[in-house]
């Protein structure tokens, strides 16, 4: 099968200012990957090369063996988390029907809608994923009603509607509380397995999702790492790639603790702005 990603020595800039360098990584179908690093370094921005929204300064990169942004059809894309107004009163499932219907004009008619086999199959999509990512229950009340966990759960069935073979989250566990951060975490492990999506998934703490991860990309100003956790969140890679020594401990409880990190660029301290 054609990988979902490879790149191949990729680096990328910010201005005139090298973020990373030296990137080769395949990802294949069904696999879980974690993108890593400290605040500003470029990870949503390896998310947005992905998706041809900014060019390489160097390498190659394909997306399902395509150039970007060729292949963005197939790729389902969840963007850093935002918060919906209580107010808000659209329902779940019509932010998930969005994932189907949200390059469309207007309104479909009710009469008409009805009587579509097109938009009886799209009705249908929208209750399967829904109920994939157990979210039936709430589904009908208003977006705005409901808990930080539930809006995710249901961002990522509008990122799934459209049946992708690769699945971009960025941040997607961010201010949640740690019972959420685990249960999404185990979502979205089963929905890569159980549907075959290679899912690349911009991460602050590895720890929530440490179990469920095939490969990890870590990068940092030095440089860039891949492989599988245990090969790459090591004292010798992190020191090598923050040009500074860094010591990975290992907690009684499986969880790593990075010692030694140097704090993120002022400039980039909120790094929730574009």
């Amino acid at each position: 099968m054609t990988p979902a990603l490879e790149l191949h020595d990729v680096a990328m800039r910010r201005g005139d200012a090298m973020l990373w360098s030296g990137l080769d990584v395949t990802v294949q179908a069904g696999e879980f990957v974690a993108v890593l690093g400290p605040n500003g370094v470029g990870k949503s921005t390896l998310v947005r090369a992905i998706l041809g929204q900014l060019p390489l300064a160097a390498g190659q990169l394909r997306v399902l063996g395509k150039v970007p942004p060729s292949a963005n059809e197939q790729i389902g894309y969840l963007p850093q988390r935002r918060s919906f107004d209580p107010g808000l009163r659209i329902r779940g499932l019509d932010i998930v029907r969005l994932g189907l219907e949200g390059s469309r004009w207007g309104f479909p008619l009710p009469w008409r809608r009805n009587f579509s086999a097109r938009a009886r199959a799209a009705e249908e999509r929208v209750r399967e994923v829904v109920e994939l990512v157990d979210a039936t229950a709430y589904a009908h009340r208003p977006v705005g009603q409901l808990s930080g966990g539930e809006q995710q759960r249901l961002l990522i069935a509008q990122a799934l509607v459209s049946r992708p073979r690769l699945l971009l989250l960025d941040e997607p566990l961010d201010s949640l509380d740690l019972p959420n951060q685990a249960s999404v975490a185990a979502l979205i492990s089963r929905v890569c397995h159980a549907d075959d999506v290679a899912v690349v998934m911009v991460a602050h703490d590895v720890n929530p999702i440490l179990s469920y991860l095939d490969q990890v990309i870590y990068l940092a100003r030095q440089g860039a790492a891949a492989g599988s956790a245990l090969e790459v969140i090591t004292s010798v890679t992190l020191s090598r790639l923050y040009g500074t020594p860094i010591e990975v401990l290992h907690t009684s409880d499986g969880r790593l603790v990075v010692v030694g990190e140097p704090e993120p660029p002022h400039h980039h301290s909120n790094r929730h702005q574009h």
